[in-house]
């Protein structure tokens, strides 16, 4: 399956995409400050497009657990100016990470192809899905909720979730098939219920294409023995694996090269 991306087109399912991480925020967990000037952004980007990106997702605003939210003229003025600048000067899928409206319309009049929101379509009253409709990006909906606590399964939840993604994409006439799912991991989730949705996520498969984000994720840093963020390499690794072996399509990840070649072995053992 090819998904149109503007004037760009990516295939699904031949084998697994990998979605380099840029974060242009000062407070990231993994990487706040590296990237924050035009300069370093768009060196940054030409190495992941090097180490086999195939996707550049950029963000302006930090989700990390306990963030502070940023206003959206904030928000534009760090991402827009780095989008503008790889879109002119390189070759490659730019995806902007942002559930405001506002953030992701300048950033597709800027040159950006998918919109990644943290929250689904389900942040705001339907503008996102209005913006969704207009531009026809494809559109990368993840799990996510403002606490830990389920009173149910989680993947039932999830996939209730989801449904009400759909729901307002019909609304607004938005194609299904360019809707890409993404679990949400860290997000709404403390370490076992990240472990679950990981252990299950064929459970998902049904509803649609599937991104997998668990890149140096706290959870694989607790697991090894509380690691820094900079030595989870491995650990996502192994989550890049197992998400190839439960069917997902993408994997959004920091360390690009390390990566693509886990992906490459396991696509020719899963994808055969």
């Amino acid at each position: 399956m090819f998904l149109k991306c503007r004037e760009k087109s990516i295939e699904l399912g031949k084998r697994t995409l990998i979605m380099g991480i840029l974060n242009v925020t000062p407070d990231s967990f993994s990487d706040g400050g590296k990237y924050i000037n035009i300069e370093t952004a768009v060196k940054r980007a030409e190495k992941l497009i090097k180490d086999g990106a195939d996707i550049i997702d950029i963000g302006g605003e930090s989700t990390r657990p306990g963030h502070e939210q940023i206003s959206v003229e904030e928000e534009i003025m760090r991402v827009i100016p780095v989008i503008k600048k790889i879109n002119s000067e390189l070759d490659i899928i730019i995806s902007v990470d942002t559930y405001k409206y506002k953030v992701a319309e300048v950033a597709l009049k800027a040159g950006a192809h998918i919109v990644n929101d943290i929250w689904g379509l389900q942040y705001d009253r339907g503008e996102m899905a209005e913006l969704i409709k207009k531009y026809d990006v494809p559109l990368v909906a993840m799990h996510n909720q403002n606490n830990k606590i389920y009173e149910e399964d989680i993947i039932l939840s999830m996939r209730k979730f989801f449904k009400r993604t759909y729901e307002i994409a019909d609304k607004y006439e938005i194609d299904r098939e360019k809707i890409i799912l993404d679990p949400g991991i860290g997000f709404g989730k403390d370490i076992e219920l990240n472990l679950k949705v990981l252990s299950r996520m064929e459970e998902l498969r049904d509803m649609g294409r599937i991104l997998l984000g668990a890149s140096r994720k706290k959870f694989i840093g607790t697991i090894l023995n509380d690691v820094p963020v900079d030595q989870r390499v491995e650990g996502t690794i192994a989550t890049t694996v197992i998400g190839i072996e439960k069917g997902v399509d993408i994997v959004r990840v920091h360390d690009v090269l390390e990566n693509k070649r886990a992906a490459m072995v396991a696509d020719r053992i899963v994808r055969r």
